[in-house]
């Protein structure tokens, strides 16, 4: 199965990780609109980077509001090797409505603002396939494509994208999505 692609100047790996023990610029959070940190992804990202991610992920907060479809909020990473948390609400999965569309469009603010914030490298874990709902096959195709599609239309943004997935599913899944994709560019 395939591990990595180029896409241009940057890699679009998948890693079976710990994403709090990742050394990236960024980390992506799977994050509800209120940036309360209690499970999955968001409550290991608390736990890793202490008490401080919640401090600044409150203090954003009280400064725009919640976290909408579409935006990202940026929070220091506390103690992670990382050097910024960005938190993006992905859908919650529900008959009726465009799934996949609210789907890349978190991980298109992810990516944006990562770049934006100066970052090189940024690692994303399966965004709404938890308690979100999404099925984990469907979730982990279209953030690898949005992914690769993102690399594609900003050449030398980033330097590396990171699919993370915590267990051997999640993981496999994304290889998956590499190697069979036909929405991923070759370059």
């Amino acid at each position: 199965m395939a591990e990595e692609r180029r896409i241009g100047e940057a890699t679009l790996r998948v890693a079976h990780a710990d994403i709090t023990r990742l050394t990236v610029d960024a980390v992506v959070n799977a994050a509800n609109e209120r940036l309360a940190h209690g499970g999955g992804v968001a409550a290991a990202l608390a736990r890793a980077g202490g008490p401080q991610v919640q401090r600044d992920s409150d203090a954003w907060i009280a400064e725009h509001g919640p976290v909408a479809p579409g935006q990202a909020a940026v929070t220091p990473a506390g103690a992670m090797p990382a050097q910024m948390i960005v938190h993006v609400v992905g859908p919650r999965f529900e008959e009726g409505q465009d799934n996949e569309a609210l789907l890349e469009q978190a991980v298109r603010a992810a990516l944006d603002a990562a770049a934006d914030q100066g970052a090189s490298s940024v690692a994303l874990p399966a965004i709404s396939a938890g308690i979100f709902g999404f099925p984990p096959a469907e979730a982990t195709r279209v953030i690898a494509a949005s992914c690769a599609q993102w690399l594609a239309d900003r050449p030398g943004a980033l330097r590396e994208v990171v699919l993370v997935g915590f267990d051997a599913e999640t993981t496999e899944l994304f290889q998956g999505a590499l190697n069979l994709s036909h929405d991923i560019p070759d370059t």
